[in-house]
């Protein structure tokens, strides 16, 4: 039998009279009933009450096989479909199938390209309702969703869910490959490039390619020179977030990742992977011109420079060039005076390490610098050299005059 009551505007039909009225106000838009404690507003009464049990924590619908329960009856309704697994709603034009026909009609808005959430401060524009909601906070920096364990708040529910993880420990996503586990899905599908060498993520300024999308977010600040991650305590900028975060262990000296061969511990987890090399002897990185091994890249790097003679290293006032970062920063001393390195017995300073090593020695009395032609010992290396001459005149050969 045809149900009587048909709407006008869309052809919704209705088998009485009372539906199709609470129906035209979804039209109107009107929204009479309004929440006491929160104002939110409603078009039915019904979803008032279901919304208020929201305030009162109140779930009084249960489902009969997890026993996991809701504060509204549609609500259950929808998530029994998660165990029949039941889409009845399929997509004409690529035949996805939903569980949920508002779901449907979302994900048909994809296929129109049709945004009809705007936000009214910034004008972008949304396909889904939820992605607009989130959008907002970016500006209002709302966190409505806090960790019950450590009060931390978040923008997004699924990133509370994820945070949750870190305090039970749970890893539910586990590689193929080599059965590694992960508590993101997204650190998986990154992790999983390792194997593949995927770099899909490419940079259209200097064509260098990334595993993934927010290595390559952090490179382009390479070419923009923007630094928008800023250190509360020094007002540092950095161009990518783990390196402000990285950087804040200087000020709370905070060293997270322990050795477990020696107990040393080091700020960063790099550090830490490095320092292990001195315990496996591991080395990983070697030269091609004379087939040196290293533990670090970086001495790599450097030693290569002792091949091509190559100073990057340039200083600014004088112009004199250094093949390490480090000698020109000692030899900058030199313009500058400083001398940031202080014996604690006389206050003496000095611009170098090395120096003030030395130095101490005239305190400690230690002369750890043995002369092999007669065993005298000096505190200093100089003066070893310089003693050494002695040594040199004695031995030298008489030449005949005649």
């Amino acid at each position: 039998m045809e149900s009587p009551y048909a709407c006008n505007l869309c052809s919704e039909v209705f088998t009485e009279q009372q539906n199709l009225e609470t129906h035209f106000l979804t039209h109107r838009k009107e929204k009479p009933f309004t929440c006491d404690v929160c104002r939110k507003a409603f078009s039915q009464q019904q979803h008032l009450k279901g919304h208020l049990r929201t305030h009162t924590n109140e779930k009084p619908y249960a489902c009969d096989i997890c026993n996991k329960t809701f504060s509204q009856r549609c609500h259950l309704k929808q998530h029994l479909q998660i165990h029949t697994k039941d889409k009845p709603f399929e997509c004409d034009v690529c035949n996805k199938a939903f569980s949920q026909k508002s779901n449907l009609k979302t994900h048909l808005r994809t296929h129109m390209n049709e945004k009809p959430y705007v936000c009214h401060i910034c004008s972008q524009a949304f396909s889904y309702q939820s992605s607009y909601e989130t959008h907002l906070r970016t500006h209002t920096k709302e966190k409505p969703f806090a960790c019950d364990i450590c009060n931390k708040a978040f923008s997004q529910q699924h990133h509370l869910k994820e945070h949750l993880r870190t305090h039970t420990k749970e890893k539910p996503y586990a590689c193929d490959i080599c059965n590694k586990t992960f508590s993101q899905a997204p650190h998986l599908e990154n992790h999983l490039r390792t194997h593949t060498n995927e770099k899909p993520f490419a940079c259209d300024i200097c064509s260098k390619t990334f595993s993934q999308q927010q290595h390559l977010k952090g490179h382009l600040r390479s070419h923009t020179k923007e630094k928008p991650y800023v250190c509360d305590i020094c007002n540092k900028t950095f161009s990518q977030r783990p390196h402000v975060e990285t950087h804040l262990r200087t000020h709370t000296k905070e060293k997270p990742f322990p050795c477990n061969m020696c107990n040393k511990a080091f700020a960063e987890k790099s550090n830490l992977k490095t320092h292990l090399r001195t315990h496996t002897k591991e080395k990983l990185f070697a030269c091609d011109i004379c087939s040196k091994a290293f533990s670090q890249r970086q001495h790599l790097k450097r030693h290569l420079r002792t091949h091509t003679k190559i100073k990057p290293f340039a200083c600014h006032m004088c112009s004199k060039a250094f093949s390490e970062k480090s000698n020109l920063k000692t030899h900058m001393r030199m313009h500058t005076k400083e001398k940031p390195f202080d014996c604690a017995v006389c206050n003496k300073s000095f611009s170098q390490k090395s120096n003030l090593k030395t130095h101490l020695r005239t305190h400690t009395n230690e002369k750890s610098c043995a002369c092999d032609f007669c065993s005298e010992k000096f505190s200093d290396s100089v003066f070893l050299n310089t003693h050494l001459l002695k040594h040199t005149v004695e031995n030298k050969p008489s030449i005949c005059d005649v």
